[in-house]
């Protein structure tokens, strides 16, 4: 029973990626106002400048700003930043130090300090890691145009911010592999699958959170969040709560992932699992029914390899394929999913062990440090 709601899932995903796919088709409105991109910024990732020139590069009708924040202006990425005014010297790009840790999230301790240096209406917040294409902000920022009123119906409510999917880049360990194929084959299909069981988002993602400023006012600014380890999905989830509507834009980012060993792959798959864990318990238990494939296999080891456990096996893995090329290749655009087919259900064992392993504890380890995280909140 465990393994055909597996199977059901899976068909539901698909589903829920070809319902995005026609979504994302309809034209947006012309609007670009003046926005804000905000970084926070702690040591050099692998290939960050080429993230921050696509920013650079933008076709954008409207005016932007980037301001990167780092904690003291000896951080290894102030150089970068440093180049990168340099080679882009008609764009306005600011260092600012963020001197203050406000909580234990130190993204958010920058990002409550940047804010008051920003100049636009509107805010854009990405991880330093995300590269872009040059119609980005154009995609992203068109979902803020007010809605045209039609009459005798009820207003919709305003969008209060936008996100985007993402797929992972690779480079080259086993670690960084198995989480850039997960990225693709399992975390953005759950995405579309909540967009469709709720009727839209109710959480943003890191990749893309762009807000308006009164959203922003309405749930207590950054500073409500300096104490969050799931600060894009809470951020999501307050705006979302105080009358907004999430939008989920037609543009895919991409995201270096590291060259993880296999204790930095667990620590940090670790930490996203009992990030979800925490702030949605439910959820969490509910990931059980996504892992149509293990639940196949330990079937066809508990029925002795019986013809009907083998034929359940197959056709399981014949739509977790399908699901990997449905949301990784078409919905999300990533090669790397096709050469590493193989290893998916390597990935799909070593996860159900990973999300079984998030239920003993709430410690997590990011960037180096020890917390425990309960009811959203790190302590150390």
């Amino acid at each position: 029973m465990l393994a055909v709601a597996g199977l059901a899932y899976y068909l539901f995903a698909i589903i829920a990626a070809r319902v995005y796919i026609a979504a994302r088709r309809a034209p947006l409105p012309t609007f670009a106002p003046g926005v804000s991109i905000l970084k926070s910024l702690k040591g050099l990732d692998p290939g960050m400048l080429d993230a921050f020139r696509s920013h650079c590069r933008q076709t954008y009708a409207g005016g932007y700003e980037m301001l990167f924040g780092v904690s003291a202006l000896d951080d290894p990425a102030v150089p970068a930043v440093r180049q990168l005014q340099s080679e882009f010297p008609e764009r306005t790009i600011r260092l600012i130090e963020c001197p203050e840790r406000l909580g234990t999230n130190g993204k958010v301790s920058s990002l409550v300090q940047l804010v008051p240096q920003a100049r636009c209406e509107y805010i854009l917040v990405n991880d330093s890691d995300i590269t872009v294409s040059p119609q980005y902000l154009e995609h992203v920022m068109a979902h803020f145009a007010p809605a045209a009123p039609q009459p005798q119906a009820q207003p919709p409510k305003p969008v209060g911010l936008v996100t985007a999917l993402y797929r992972g880049r690779a480079h080259g360990t086993l670690g960084s592999r198995l989480e850039s194929l997960g990225i693709a084959t399992d975390f953005m299909p759950s995405v579309l699958v909540a967009r469709m069981i709720e009727g839209g988002l109710r959480y943003g993602l890191g990749s893309t959170l762009a807000v308006s400023r009164e959203a922003l006012a309405r749930i207590g600014n950054f500073e409500a969040l300096v104490n969050q380890l799931a600060d894009d999905y809470e951020l999501g989830e307050r705006i979302y709560k105080a009358g907004y509507r999430i939008a989920l834009s037609a543009e895919v980012v991409e995201t270096s992932v590291p060259t993880y060993a296999w204790r930095g792959f667990c620590d940090h798959q670790l930490r996203w699992l009992r990030t979800v864990r925490d702030a949605r318990p439910g959820g969490y238990a509910g990931l059980l029914f996504t892992q149509g494939f293990t639940l196949a296999v330990v079937n066809l080891i508990a029925s002795g390899i019986s013809p009907l456990s083998l034929w359940l096996l197959a056709l399981c893995f014949f739509l977790r394929i399908a699901l990997a090329m449905t949301v990784g290749a078409e919905v999300l655009g990533d090669h790397q999913v096709l050469p590493s087919l193989l290893l998916l259900p390597v990935r799909d064992l070593v996860a159900t062990s990973l999300w079984i392993a998030g239920f003993a504890g709430n410690t997590i380890v990011w960037r180096g440090e020890r917390f425990t995280v309960k009811g959203g909140k790190l302590s150390t």
